[in-house]
């Protein structure tokens, strides 16, 4: 098993000792398959770095052809950005807890924003506002943990257990809101559906869960529901031609439960990205998340069966040129297979090795899951209870009521509730219980006001633990665009 360091040791990816499965079934196509999709992700995220933020005109005068230093970020060639950081923060969650871990994510998330954790260079850069905004809340929200559970150091609130970090009422370790729909959830979506590949309805079901920890709309969870869809797919080696047909979501609709993808999304499945003059036609390499479907799979139609070819076309996009790249390489590599990627982009891309045995510890703990996690997920969790006359406190351990936070159990110990952390998705599509429009599954809309400054909650009249309300304006095309908004990347 991979040991991944503390996130204080601030040790280098490439430095990190790596190990790979005893029983390495090397033979196995699904394998070469999943490895594919997690260096695809990388090498796509590698070639697009040096380049990000150009425009379109720029890079018809100097295409990317190779991997190369400098750009945006002074980086050396073959070095990634924060959609691999992200991607492998993700996976190495699944790794060390075997299962769906949101909180655990979060956690690991914060660990590369603040402490660089598992970054090229061992520090957070490129981090989009919407996911900064999203680490941030969660910051705050482990500072209400740290005070409830009389936490001593920030290292044991990161290690608090899901099942007594939701013990508390109204908690949620999704921290963003309706309306952000940027492309950072879509960038380091692949670990999940690679986690899960051999059960298509976890995949597609955690793979939307997975999106709104940071980008709360239902744009961003659908889109990673599709796009997870269509790896899983891959990875069983459904060929091309039933991968892009625009009949693909019709005829996996069993693997999406009982949520129907969104409009913009369906658009998106049923053929919008088919347009052969590619930027001419409108499909355009953007932050917003359906923009950048579009494109990845833009280029995926038109690549001629070649990972080189259709990688270079998704960064020629411009603008955000790594993470379209990233989206693409993630089903590209699933459809062609590890063997198929450039072996020369393979060669000179960073902490290689690590990502490889990533990738092969994915495989072979996704085939361990124990069949309890196929089922309902329930542990027995006691209540807090206010117990303080201070006004100022109360607020901090206001909690929410409401019966859908929690099921009730029979079978229950006197005092304690049976609360489905995050059901199996197979279950939930099957249960009227689950059938609701709120799409965080078991979890209320919620919100919290919010004072012009993003660090100064107004807990006055709402409860500390809501989800934020965020000032700004909703654009036409799904995100918002915070008022106070200055970074490059505004839209994830």
């Amino acid at each position: 098993m991979i040991k991944f360091p503390s996130p204080h040791d601030r040790v280098l990816p490439h430095q990190i000792q790596v190990t790979f499965p005893e029983d390495l079934a090397t033979k196995e196509v699904t394998l070469d398959r999943v490895i594919g999709s997690l260096i695809g992700l990388a090498v796509g995220d590698a070639l697009g770095a040096s380049v990000e933020f150009r425009p379109r005109d720029y890079l018809l005068h100097h295409p990317v052809s190779d991997m190369q230093k400098g750009g945006t970020w002074g980086l050396n060639a073959g070095q990634w950005t924060d959609d691999t950081s992200m991607a492998l923060c993700l996976a190495s969650s699944f790794i060390t807890k075997r299962c769906f871990d949101p909180y655990d994510q979060m956690v690991r998330y914060k660990w590369w924003y603040k402490y660089g954790f598992l970054s090229s260079t061992g520090h957070c850069f490129d981090i989009g506002s919407a996911t900064r905004r999203a680490l941030d809340e969660f910051c705050r929200r482990q500072r209400f943990l740290k005070n409830f559970y009389h936490c001593k150091t920030d290292e044991e609130v990161d290690r608090l257990p899901l099942e007594k970090v939701l013990g508390i009422k109204g908690f949620s370790p999704e921290c963003s809101s309706a309306g952000v729909a940027g492309n950072g959830a879509l960038m380091r979506l692949a670990p999940v559906p690679l986690f899960y590949f051999r059960s298509p309805v976890e995949a597609v079901g955690y793979a939307g869960r997975s999106a709104t920890l940071t980008h709360g709309d239902v744009i961003a969870r659908d889109a990673c529901r599709y796009y997870a869809a269509l790896i899983v797919a891959a990875i069983h080696g459904e060929s091309k031609e039933k991968l892009l047909s625009n009949g693909f979501y019709s005829n996996h609709r069993d693997w999406f439960g009982s949520k129907n993808l969104h409009p913009e999304i369906l658009q998106v499945a049923q053929g919008s990205y088919k347009r052969p003059h590619g930027y001419d036609d409108g499909i355009r390499g953007k932050g917003y998340i359906v923009s950048a479907l579009e494109a990845a799979l833009w280029a995926f139609y038109y690549d001629d069966d070649s990972f080189g070819k259709g990688v270079l076309a998704a960064i020629q996009l411009g603008d955000d040129t790594d993470t379209t790249a990233a989206i693409y390489g993630q089903l590209a590599g699933a459809c062609y297979g590890y063997q198929k990627i450039p072996e020369s982009w393979r060669r000179q891309l960073y902490a290689d090795r690590l990502i490889t045995s990533i990738g092969h510890w994915l495989h072979f703990l996704g085939k361990q899951q124990p069949n309890t996690q196929q089922q309902l997920q329930k542990v027995a969790v006691k209540y807090p209870v206010l117990t303080t006359n201070s006004q100022s406190q109360n607020r901090q351990l206001n909690v929410a009521t409401s019966s859908r936070n929690g099921i009730q159990s029979n079978t229950s110990a006197p005092g304690y509730m049976g609360y489905s952390l995050y059901p199996s998705p197979s279950y939930a599509a099957s249960t009227q219980v689950f059938r609701q429009s709120n799409p965080h599954g078991i979890y209320n809309s919620v919100n919290i006001g919010h004072n012009s400054d993003w660090n100064q909650p107004s807990v006055d009249s709402l409860p500390a633990l809501d989800l934020p309300r965020h000032q700004g304006t909703l654009k036409s095309s799904g995100y918002y665009m915070p008022a106070n908004y200055s970074s490059k990347r505004p839209y994830y």
